[in-house]
């Protein structure tokens, strides 16, 4: 389908229904949905975005890609300057920016006879690339975020070594310690041996050592920005005229670099690193791998790899950073350091082999907070993206509900059959000795059960593109009980898994998909039909229905 303004000053607006009719895939919003019926969103560029700087975009992972219960795909250009509005239960709409240029709109329908018909048809296909497997072993490695002291590098040495003592003290003693982008930074500075991150210098004596939390493994954080009070950034403008002309800027002088396009991140004034840049990224590149090794991390990942900077501060961008060109470009580099990176955004980078980490969520039960943890999951992995690092257990963000050991428990449930179990407030400080003890069994289920189910479904995936995190109407596609469902979720086509996730609740209803079918809970060993509703299934504080087809 091809509409072409008539005048320049015509801004293009074309709606699909959702009367009626169950629509996946696009965006999601900080209130995640699925479908994306109930999503709400005010028209806007389709540019991923980090909710903590852009409440009301949308999130970090996107495709121009609509799937409707019905089994009709709609798949917009990747060369249309694309908006996006989401009216709540009536319709979603695509359209163009008003402006002096006469900009068409450009997307492609294809129908399917059912909507998963269309998944295996279509979705399968997207990317259009072979795709690639990132690093399996941290399926199996419990993520710890430090939360430690870290006004020095020796405090947050001292913090590492004593949160590595007390996770062996507690039988935790295998997985990753992460450090965040702060941690990385003063960590790093002391390597090269100036008060700051980005000098060149020698390796200070009394550096970090990798054995200093054996056996856990080190994971760092960095991102594309960089303080403008920064030796690193000042030390470019002053020094290297190569390297200054390497953050992203406005119109460049004549005969000069462009001015920096300053933005705020984690509360400092900073430049954006320029991905068109072939120097900025060589450095930024070589920067990374040299961090990695001198700090022995086996796992780096990069923050604010989403949005546009251009767009954020309503300034045109230039051709080759339109939309999410930047995102893409710097995705694309990071490739090139191995199947060991975790990055915060995809845009049409399903195919590489990364873990995405996914959007913080509130520490309540709210579809900000764990209501939304299982609808995040539908849709990254229905976009490709099923290799992603969930929010911590408990979510990260304050809530309603501080130091809630029930909410504690029910999100730690659901991590338990996601691809990474991640922490940061450690159980033995949330919660009673039993929520330890159950830490431990959860850890141990993941590992021996849910790891290689996922290995498995990773080759289905490599083969065909299936998601590996299935809604219910992946085996019931035409029934309308199941289109709506999202709280449950499949894994493969083998195993179900249906969480409480309403506080106070003891048990709950249950969808089994898939008429014909037989699945055995596997904690009863009781066998039920698919295509089925188990009313007031028992779901005690201490289990989650699980079922094995």
């Amino acid at each position: 389908v091809h509409w072409t303004p008539l005048r320049p000053d015509v801004r293009l607006k074309d709606c699909f229904s959702m009367a009626n009719i169950s629509w996946y895939g696009g965006a999601t919003t900080r209130t995640p949905r699925w479908p994306l019926n109930r999503a709400e969103s005010q028209a806007q560029p389709f540019v991923s975005s980090d909710f903590a700087r852009n409440p009301e975009g949308f999130g970090p992972v996107l495709d121009r890609y609509f799937l409707s219960s019905t089994g009709v795909t709609v798949t917009v250009a990747p060369e249309v300057p694309l908006f996006l509005w989401l009216e709540s239960d009536r319709h979603f709409c695509l359209g163009t920016p008003g402006g002096m240029a006469a900009v068409p709109l450009r997307y492609q329908l294809c129908v399917s006879p059912d909507v998963a018909a269309a998944q295996r048809h279509l979705g399968g296909q997207r990317g259009g690339q072979a795709r690639a497997l990132p690093d399996m072993a941290l399926l199996g490695a419990p993520v710890w975020r430090y939360q430690g002291p870290e006004g020095s590098a020796a405090k947050i040495k001292r913090g590492l070594r004593s949160l590595a003592r007390r996770l062996k003290r507690h039988r935790l003693q295998e997985g990753v310690l992460a450090l965040g982008e702060h941690s990385t930074i003063v960590l790093a500075a002391e390597q090269d041996n100036v008060p700051e991150a980005g000098g060149k210098g020698q390796e200070s004596g009394g550096g970090w050592a990798p054995s200093l939390i054996s056996p856990l493994q080190l994971s760092i954080t960095l991102s594309p920005y960089v303080a403008v009070s920064s030796r690193l950034f000042l030390r470019s403008l002053r020094d290297d005229q190569d390297l200054g002309c390497s953050w992203l800027g406005l119109q460049p002088r004549p005969g000069g670099c462009s001015i920096p396009l300053l933005t705020v991140w984690r509360g400092q004034l900073c430049a954006r690193l320029n991905v068109t840049s072939k120097v900025a990224l060589s450095w930024y590149l070589a920067r990374a791998r040299r961090l990695q090794q001198e700090l022995g991390a086996t796992y780096v990942a990069f923050e604010g790899v989403e949005g546009n900077s251009f767009l954020e501060q309503a300034v045109p961008p230039p051709p080759e950073l339109e939309g999410d060109r930047y995102t893409q470009a710097l995705v694309a580099a990071l490739a090139r350091l191995g199947n060991a990176t975790i990055i915060s955004a995809g845009a049409s980078s399903s195919h590489l082999p990364f873990f995405i980490q996914m959007s913080p969520l509130h520490s309540d039960w709210s579809h900000a907070g764990l209501k939304g943890l299982i609808p995040s999951v539908l849709h990254y992995s229905l976009l490709g993206y099923n290799f992603f690092i969930p929010d911590v257990v408990g979510g990260s963000l304050a809530g309603d509900t501080p130091g809630d050991t029930e909410l504690y428990v029910r999100w730690l449930q659901i991590v338990t059959f996601l691809p990474v179990m991640a922490f940061s407030k450690p159980p033995w400080l949330c919660c009673d000795a039993w929520v330890l003890n159950l830490t431990r069994q959860c850890i141990e289920r993941h590992r021996d059960f849910v790891v290689p189910l996922l290995i498995r479904s990773s080759q289905e995936w490599l083969r065909m593109g299936f998601p590996i995190f299935r809604p219910a109407w992946w085996l019931s596609p035409t029934d309308p009980t199941a289109l709506t469902i999202e709280d449950e979720f499949l894994i493969g086509d083998e195993v179900l898994v249906a969480p409480v996730t309403e506080k106070g609740q003891r048990w709950r209803d249950i969808y089994l998909p898939g008429e014909g079918h037989l699945w055995m809970d596997t904690s009863t060993a009781r066998v039920f039909d698919g295509g089925t509703i188990l009313r007031n299934y028992s779901a005690s504080l201490e289990e989650v229905p699980v079922f094995i087809k």
